[in-house]
Order: C-alpha cells, then sequence, then structure tokens
C-alpha cells in the first residue's frame, strides 16, 4: 500500500470512529464519512466493501492496541487480588486516556455487529478479567453467582467511573482508580 493510499485509508478509518461516536453506526452515513475524511465516497470502497466491514476494521484495530497496553505491567504470578485489581485498573486508565476509543468500542459491544463477532473469540482462554473472575469463584473467594454477574460487579463501576469522567462530571486520578479497583474486589468477596 502506497503512503498516499494509507493516508487516505487513515483518514476514512479516523473520520468514521468519529462519527460513529457522535451520530451512532446507523446515524454515520458513508456520504458523511467521506465527506469529514476529505475523500469521495467512492474512495470508502476501494478500502472497505461496506460500511460493515469498515466498522469491523475499526473494531479489529482498536482491540488490538487495546490488548497491547491492557496487560502492560501485569505479573501473572502476583496473588488474586492483586492480579484483578491491577487489570481492572488498567481497564479504567486506558478507557479515560483514550475515551473516543473506549466510546466506540462500547457501542460495538452493544451492537449487532459484536453479536457476530462472539462467537470467533474464545471465551476464558483470551479474557484475563474473565479469567481471573472463574479463578476466584472456584476458589471459593468470591460469590457464589453466575460469571456474568461477577463480571457485572467488578466491570459495571470500571465502565461507569470511565463515562464520569468522559463527561467531565468526575475526575479520576491513581488514587481514585485505587479505591474504586479495590471496592470491586471488596464487592466480588464472600
Amino acid at each position: 500500500m502506497s503512503r498516499k493510499t494509507g493516508e487516505k485509508r487513515r483518514a476514512v478509518m479516523e473520520a468514521a470512529q468519529d462519527l460513529f461516536v457522535e451520530c451512532g453506526f446507523h446515524g454515520a452515513p458513508t456520504s458523511l464519512i467521506a465527506q469529514r475524511a476529505g475523500v469521495g465516497v467512492g474512495t470508502i470502497y476501494r478500502y472497505f466493501r461496506n460500511k460493515e466491514e469498515l466498522i469491523h476494521s475499526i473494531f479489529d484495530e482498536l482491540h488490538l492496541r487495546f490488548h497491547e497496553r491492557f496487560s502492560q505491567g501485569h505479573d501473572p504470578g502476583a496473588p488474586l487480588a492483586e492480579r484483578l485489581t491491577f487489570l481492572l485498573g488498567r481497564l479504567l486508565a486506558i478507557f479515560i486516556e483514550s475515551p473516543r476509543d473506549f466510546l466506540f468500542l462500547e457501542q460495538y459491544h452493544y451492537s449487532p455487529f459484536s453479536a457476530a463477532d462472539r462467537q470467533e473469540i474464545p471465551d476464558e482462554e483470551h479474557n484475563a478479567i474473565r479469567r481471573l473472575l472463574r479463578e476466584g469463584k472456584n476458589s471459593g473467594l468470591f460469590k457464589d453467582a453466575p460469571l456474568p454477574v461477577l463480571q457485572g460487579i467488578a466491570l459495571g463501576p470500571v465502565i461507569f467511573l470511565a463515562k464520569e469522567h468522559i463527561a467531565g462530571r468526575l475526575s479520576m486520578d491513581e488514587s481514585t482508580i485505587r479505591l474504586a479497583t479495590q471496592a470491586c474486589w471488596d464487592a466480588l468477596q464472600k
């Protein structure tokens, strides 16, 4: 791919992500994406078969970038409490550092586009937080609740706090993140 071709593709993806976050997937027609990217509508179809492929491509790129950052500094040999609170804190920090990416990923997660992908993504093996929740449940440390309930207890506050920070209603710093992740740990325990 030539440099100019790569730049146009990147411009389309950036414009599309901005518009998807602002207007939703269905509220951002390709004509508006092309206008925002400064390209013709036909240019989008040189790089992506359709809008759905564009959406999946943005997700794939963000997902890869997210996972590269997510476990940096994670000690897999640390006690469960330390591992889980570290990963929840890392998750929250990434969300507040990259609000645009977080908002896109959240929208994607709750959309029909994600439902098709979920069949291809292995459950426990590639989800560190879910794996730790299962470990805590199986060892008797956590409440005897279904895994999705434990996920809600652990991840619900993280997502809420990220949204409040992004909306400007709450300022999150390292000590607040530590406090929040410790509260998630406390809520999971029997």
